[in-house]
């Protein structure tokens, strides 16, 4: 299943204003590991669909996001809940990590 895709004109609704945690994914055309990754998110969004939503924000299309953010490399995973940034990574990850940290981080939001 692809990931919904967002942008400066509705990330604030979508991630910020979300009642349940979302994972974002901050790629670039560009960036070789960005698309490694997506196959591992799409099946981590399926995963966790009980727990938390996955989107993705194109970096270079949409730069005032990640300027607001200090994202400085791609891919950057950023895991948001009730407006506030709980938890980040920069770079691709095994599948077993990023569900071992994810898990972690989404303890916080019970």
């Amino acid at each position: 299943m692809p990931l919904q895709t967002v942008d400066q004109g509705n990330f604030d609704e979508v991630v910020l204003g979300a009642d349940r945690p979302v994972l974002v994914d901050f790629w670039a055309q560009w960036c070789p590991p960005c698309h490694q990754i997506v196959p591992v998110l799409e099946q981590i969004a399926v995963e966790r669909a009980d727990r938390l939503s996955v989107v993705k924000l194109n970096a270079d299309e949409n730069p005032e996001i990640p300027a607001r953010y200090r994202v400085m490399a791609m891919p950057t995973l950023m895991l948001f809940h009730r407006g506030e940034l709980i938890w980040s990574v920069v770079g691709a990850r095994p599948k077993a990590w990023l569900l071992k940290n994810l898990d972690d981080a989404l303890l916080t939001t019970v």
